[in-house]
């Protein structure tokens, strides 16, 4: 039997071969692309029953192999596709030992991608992945314009990326049923940690992405984008080291613009370093989360971005202070330091998340968003009631603007 993680009724993608053991050879490759778990695998010739099944349980993907080209083998994959396009699922077709009018009949009857056997390292994940942008990106005429909403922490261990991750997963998960497409952006590129809060591989392709962006379309952000959930797009830091300013603010005005055109909502996960674009960040953004601590290091560096964007004349409006770790309604200590806070940096904390404990840590460590691992987390409910509330500004706005 094969040792997935997942059941049926969790998969992203159903694995059609001639025998289950034929896809379990092909773990290392299916993990990559659908994840660990994401995956679950049939024979060949039950595959069209399969099919509904998998619908049902929310897959997107259909992987057919066909090891050579004899009669029931190709009779099955047919009928495997049919289904599969009933079904709307994406099609990717894995051959081997097949001639190229065998090839050519497969991909007429309804394969949108095929990648040869053995499979190159990265080639089912990169089709995978380009598969799903293309579904999610909208038609030139249906831009979404979506909403940008960076978070920066002033200082380590501010819990910035923490809230990141998890807006990003409450937006999508608030109000599914209405389509909301949500992307998160890793924008740390030497130690960002979305993916590891995630669980989810780096591309390759996000390198070749932040180095050459003069050739950035929606295919290549499709290719470096990685689904989680199937509920949002994430562009991971890439797997090694790259300075900050490998992209320079016109690339990153570029990227968004991208991005913006593609999905409602767009979270930001910043480094700390302030770099000579993050201030494009802020002019784009719709609301700018600036994460701190009740520590005096906090305190200090928040002072010190506060100063910089009013130096600057930049849209501080926009800047939304945060207080994590936020004393509970019995610490009066607390609570007087917190208020002593807002005196001095001249602001009122937009948001205060209390301390979740442990289970933050083991949430992060085990790469799941709290709602998976920590539903009744006081930090998780706090964190969804700001989704909530982006959520109601943007329907608000609509209402205002039909009216």
């Amino acid at each position: 039997m094969l040792q997935n993680t997942k059941s049926l009724n969790q998969t992203d993608a159903l694995v059609v071969f001639p025998t289950e053991a034929d896809a379990q050879d092909l773990g290392d490759h299916l993990d990559e692309a659908f994840g660990s778990g994401g995956w679950t695998a049939a024979p060949l010739k039950s595959a069209s029953d399969r099919v509904e099944k998998a619908v049902a349980a929310g897959a997107q993907f259909l992987v057919v192999g066909v090891l050579e080209e004899d009669v029931s083998q190709m009779e099955n994959a047919k009928n495997a596709i049919a289904a599969a396009q009933a079904g709307e699922l994406r099609i990717i077709l894995l051959a081997e030992r097949l001639s190229p009018s065998g090839m050519h009949s497969l991909m007429r009857a309804g394969a949108d991608d095929f990648a040869p056997l053995p499979l190159p390292t990265g080639a089912l994940a990169d089709s995978a992945a380009r598969l799903r942008f293309s579904r999610a990106t909208a038609k030139p005429e249906e831009s979404r314009n979506g909403l940008v909403y960076p978070v920066y922490g002033v200082a380590g261990g501010a819990g910035a990326t923490t809230f990141a991750v998890n807006l990003a997963w409450e937006l999508a998960n608030e109000k599914p049923k209405e389509g909301t497409k949500v992307a998160l952006l890793d924008f740390n590129f030497q130690y960002g940690t979305v993916a590891t809060y995630l669980d989810l591989p780096r591309r390759e392709a996000i390198y070749e992405l932040l180095s050459d962006t003069s050739t950035l379309d929606e295919e290549g952000l499709g290719q470096a984008l990685t689904t989680y959930g199937n509920k949002i797009s994430v562009l991971t830091a890439p797997m090694d080291v790259l300075p900050l300013d490998i992209i320079g603010p016109e690339d990153v005005r570029l990227l968004i613009s991208l991005v913006r055109r593609n999905f409602d909502f767009i979270v930001i996960d910043l480094p700390q370093t302030l770099t000579h674009w993050s201030d494009l960040v802020l002019t784009e953004s719709e609301e700018f989360f600036a994460m701190m601590q009740t520590d005096m290091r906090s305190a200090q560096n928040m002072l010190r971005f506060l100063r910089a964007v009013k130096a600057e004349e930049l849209p501080i409006e926009k800047v939304s202070v945060c207080l994590n770790k936020a004393p509970t309604f019995t610490d009066l200590s607390g609570k007087n330091r917190a208020h002593r806070l807002e005196k001095s940096l001249g602001v009122d904390f937009a948001v205060r998340l209390p301390d979740g404990g442990k289970q933050i840590g083991v949430a992060c460590d085990h790469g799941a968003p709290l709602m998976k691992a920590a539903k009744n987390n006081p930090v998780r409910k706090e964190i969804r009631k700001v989704a909530q509330r982006l959520l109601k500004q943007v329907a608000d706005a609509k209402t205002g603007q039909a009216a």
